[in-house]
């Protein structure tokens, strides 16, 4: 089975005023000068699946300028032999909204059609930021493997919001908490299952497989002790540190302060002492087994989408990523300034030149 998005329309999106794209499920390649609007497409693209898309933008921060009219994107989502009409758009900076072969959906049904990865130029310094940046990478894997993680997300977070209401007050009376810890409690465990089970699934895909690309060993450790994993356990925690956190104005216990490590395997140095190149090569190790394993689970590869993937790898290794996505099967769209960045693909991929000229861009199948 293959997953293919096989027409795109975009309207009044980003620098795109209008403009479609057709695809036969190879992977794609975009290239065009900079600022001609290739990420836009690819941000496009994974607005077909749950979530704020690769930038985390607003859908008004989305609309083209000056119109600001609203936005519209149209797509064929193709998945296990069957077809499905997508169309998402909002209106006047609204939050978005979804519909599936004609009937209002919810974000979650888009991941009970198919997946979509990336990997972005901000996503280079994973392992050298702050550990909110790991956490939402994290976050991404584990919600590629199970679309209720979001939803448990929320909670938590809403729970959390209220109890660090309560901590700024100076509220000390137990009865104010209880019920909110207990949320949490029930939420956090949950996540926390969660992340390590996607761990243990990118760890096996890695591991699995003959790749040109370095295994990186993950661990996710708590900025403070230990988490505890089971529900009454974290609700107990949460108890113990409540004077604790009244004097710092938040909550400092819990899976929202863990925080994802990882390791070059052969070498033994942490990510964040390696190389530009080495820490682009583990990124783009991660996503391909984040690839593999769910490819495992809904029996086609996911699509990928890949900005600038060129930087900071050698030929080699480049030839050896199209390599690796031809043989997975995956739609992957790529995008680069020439050609020249996709001669190892050769025929095995479509070419699209963007080009901008007076606000109206272009999309041109080249041969």
């Amino acid at each position: 089975m293959t997953l293919a998005l096989t027409r795109l329309s975009l309207s009044h999106f980003r620098s795109h005023k209008k403009g479609t794209l057709e695809t036969d499920g190879r992977p794609v390649a975009i290239f065009g000068p900079n600022g001609a609007g290739k990420t836009n497409i690819l941000e496009a693209v994974s607005l077909f699946s749950p979530g704020r898309g690769l930038r985390r933008a607003s859908a008004e921060d989305m609309t083209r300028r000056p119109e600001a009219i609203g936005w519209k994107l149209a797509g064929h989502l193709s998945a296990n032999n069957q077809i499905s009409e997508i169309d998402i758009r909002s209106e006047n900076g609204a939050a978005r909204q979804i519909q599936i072969d004609g009937k209002a959906a919810p974000q979650t049904q888009l991941a009970r059609i198919g997946r979509v990865l990336w990997l972005i130029p901000s996503m280079d310094r994973l392992w050298i930021e702050g550990a909110e940046g790991r956490r939402r990478f994290l976050d991404r894997t584990t919600l590629s493997f199970f679309p209720d993680h979001a939803e448990v997300s929320l909670a938590y977070e809403k729970a959390m919001r209220e109890r660090n209401r309560l901590l700024k007050d100076q509220v000390s009376d137990a009865h104010w908490y209880a019920a909110l810890e207990k949320q949490m409690a029930e939420s956090g465990a949950q996540i926390h299952a969660a992340r390590t089970k996607a761990l243990a699934r990118l760890s096996k895909a890695q591991q699995q497989a003959q790749t040109a690309f370095p295994v990186a060993e993950l661990a996710l450790l708590q900025s403070e002790g230990t988490l505890p994993e089971e529900a009454d356990d974290l609700r107990e925690a949460f108890a113990e540190s409540r004077f604790r956190d009244i004097a710092a104005g938040r909550t400092l216990v819990g899976p929202h302060r863990s925080d994802l490590i990882g390791t070059y395997a052969t070498k033994g140095v942490p990510a964040k002492d390696c190389s530009t190149g080495e820490q682009k090569a583990l990124l783009v190790s991660l996503i391909l087994a984040n690839a593999r394993a769910l490819t495992e689970d809904i029996g086609a590869p996911p699509i990928l989408l890949l900005d600038e993937v060129a930087a900071h790898l050698d030929p080699k290794r480049r030839a050896a990523l199209y390599d690796e996505i031809c043989a997975l099967g995956a739609q992957a769209w790529m995008t680069g300034t020439e050609t020249e960045l996709f001669d190892a693909l050769g025929g095995r991929a479509q070419y699209f030149e963007v080009t901008d000229e007076d606000g109206i861009s272009t999309f041109t199948l080249a041969s």
